[in-house]
């Protein structure tokens, strides 16, 4: 059986911007966004802002965590 996380991934469960940038702060808030404050309703710049430092003090699992809002930021832009 698939862990949650491996079902949040699903296409059941599309991720948005704003939930992959909420679950930035959740889980890297201390460690890699500690000098920058979450806004309420992030726009794609305020996603790829954090970005760099998800990266840099994120370990493998923060830049995994990048990659998708690049991604999402990306596609946005084409649409």
């Amino acid at each position: 059986m698939p862990s949650s996380s491996a079902m949040d991934a699903s296409p059941s469960h599309p991720e948005d911007l704003t939930t992959l940038y909420h679950r930035a702060f959740a889980e890297y808030g201390t460690v890699a966004l500690w000098n920058l404050r979450p806004v309420q309703n992030p726009t794609p710049a305020d996603a790829l802002a954090i970005t760099q430092a998800l990266r840099t003090h994120g370990k493998m699992a923060g830049r995994r965590l990048a990659e998708r809002i690049e991604i999402l930021c990306r596609t946005d832009q084409h649409s």
